[in-house]
């Protein structure tokens, strides 16, 4: 073991496999997907101006366009991402290994494009990179009964505020590719140390997969670890009250998508959805939305948004783990 998880993975073939998994997009005619293209590209870019206006973060140039895909697009677009991030190149050194990784990593992919509505992607080859999955948002829609055009503009309004966040903070994406690079590195640790640390996870599994990857890290793995769920809960929580702020002005039915789709956040899923939405940590990132937008809310309600703001200076001044549940020690620490 001498490498990062980036080289260990065909990302090749990580693509290819996923995007065979994946599973049919619900049946839509030529007009119901040509309307979903259309009002998609205009509600990525009508969705900017107010998401700038209310985060008070500011961004050059004009407004990018949004690159609308389906499923197996989505697969292929995140498995070259996930390569760039992790510093892996095209093929895996040891064919058999990479092949192995490469279909783990496929089939999460797979499973993970059936229910993903979209995603900045701020690690794409050609620059960072707005995806909205037209079939899935397509499917919500219908599962939730409420206006297209209402909830493609909802919608876009939480993914571009990852874009303006990411484009306004260049030094974010920097950041947390250097978190995620020794969350992935390989510790050197001897077969027996993983071993012991994994049966002290199996008697305590109340952390769920978060506590299956500390069972099997190193102390700075596990710093990164805490690290990169803070950020990943501050991001998901501060675009969640965005999207809240901004949504009564622009989305005429936002308080019933808020309601059903919060409602369908919650329902319970079979078992055996339930255990691969646990093991691939959805549920937990599900989480992040409710504990970062508690967080985001306390502060802006008692700072506002401009102090508030003072948040993406530097890696120094994003919040810790126990600031997330207790913003005003973020507060008194920062402000």
């Amino acid at each position: 073991m001498s490498s990062t998880v980036g080289e260990a993975v065909d990302w090749q073939f990580a693509a290819t496999l996923g995007a065979r998994l994946a599973r049919p997009a619900p049946p839509v005619t030529d007009y119901t997907r040509n309307q979903a293209l259309e009002e998609l590209a205009g509600a990525s870019r009508a969705a900017e101006p107010p998401v700038r206006e209310v985060t008070r973060l500011h961004t050059d140039g004009p407004v990018p366009d949004a690159r609308i895909v389906d499923r197996p697009d989505w697969i292929r677009a995140a498995s070259e991402s996930m390569r760039v991030m992790t510093g892996g190149e095209q093929r895996a050194s040891g064919l058999l290994t990479g092949r192995i990784t490469g279909a783990q990593t496929g089939a999460v992919l797979a499973f993970v494009s059936s229910g993903i509505l979209g995603q900045y992607d701020p690690f794409s080859p050609d620059g960072g990179k707005l995806l909205l999955v037209y079939p899935n948002i397509i499917a919500v829609e219908r599962q939730l009964r409420v206006p297209p055009k209402d909830f493609r503009l909802w919608v876009c309004l939480h993914e571009v505020t990852h874009r303006v966040q990411f484009t306004a903070n260049p030094w974010l994406a920097g950041y947390m590719a250097e978190t995620l690079g020794v969350l992935t590195s390989d510790a050197g640790d001897e077969f027996t140390a993983v071993v012991r640390r994994l049966a002290e996870f199996a008697r305590d599994r109340s952390d769920g997969v978060v506590g299956f990857l500390r069972a099997v890290q190193s102390e700075p793995q596990q710093q990164a670890l805490d690290r990169l769920l803070v950020l990943g809960t501050l991001l998901e929580g501060h675009a969640d009250h965005v999207m809240d702020a901004v949504g009564p002005a622009v989305v005429p039915s936002v308080t019933t998508i808020r309601r059903r789709f919060d409602d369908r956040r919650q329902r319970r899923q079979p078992p055996l959805q339930r255990l691969l939405r646990a093991l691939l940590g959805i549920d937990a990132k599900l989480a992040q939305y409710t504990r970062g937008k508690a967080f985001v809310d306390h502060v802006v309600e008692r700072v506002g948004m401009d102090d508030f703001n003072t948040i993406w200076t530097s890696a120094e001044t994003l919040p810790l783990p126990a600031e997330i549940d207790e913003p005003q020690l973020w507060i008194d620490r920062i402000l």
